[in-house]
C-alpha cells in the first residue's frame, strides 16, 4: 500500500513515541511539536521506546491512514532524539528502515535526475 502512496516528504519523529497515541494524538503531534501540516501529502513515522513497533500517519484526500507495524524479532535502526524536529528522508530510505538497514546506506547508488540522452 506504501508503495503506490503519492507522497511528497516522509518525516521520522527522532527518538521515541507513546504508540498509545492513535490518529489524533499523532496528528497533534505533527501540528504542535513539528509546526508540519498533517493534512500534507506526507508520511509521519513515530517508534516505540524498546524500537520494535512503528506507526505511520497519512491523509488521503477524506480521511488519515494509520499503518502500523510490529517486528516478531529484530529493530528499527531508528534514529535517537537528539532534536525535537523530524528529520525528512526519502521513500527509498524509509524502505531501508522497513528492512531493518539504517535509513543512510552509504553504498547506495544515488539518484541520478538525466536531462539529455549521450
Amino acid at each position: 500500500m506504501l508503495s503506490k502512496t503519492p507522497v511528497d516528504c516522509v518525516y521520522l519523529a527522532c527518538g521515541r513515541t507513546d504508540l498509545r497515541k492513535s490518529i489524533d494524538g499523532l496528528a497533534v503531534i505533527v501540528q504542535e511539536s513539528f509546526q508540519l501540516d498533517p493534512f500534507s501529502p506526507s508520511l509521519f513515522v513515530f517508534c516505540n521506546r524498546k524500537r520494535d513497533k512503528l506507526k505511520i500517519l497519512h491523509w488521503d484526500h477524506n480521511g488519515f491512514w494509520l499503518y502500523y507495524r510490529r517486528l516478531e524479532n529484530g529493530l528499527f535502526q531508528w534514529p535517537d532524539g537528539q532534536t525535537t524536529q523530524p528529520l525528512a528522508i526519502s521513500h527509498r530510505q524509509l524502505h531501508w528502515l522497513l528492512d531493518g538497514l539504517p535509513h543512510e546506506q552509504k553504498q547506495a547508488h544515488p539518484k541520478v535526475s538525466a536531462k539529455i540522452i549521450i
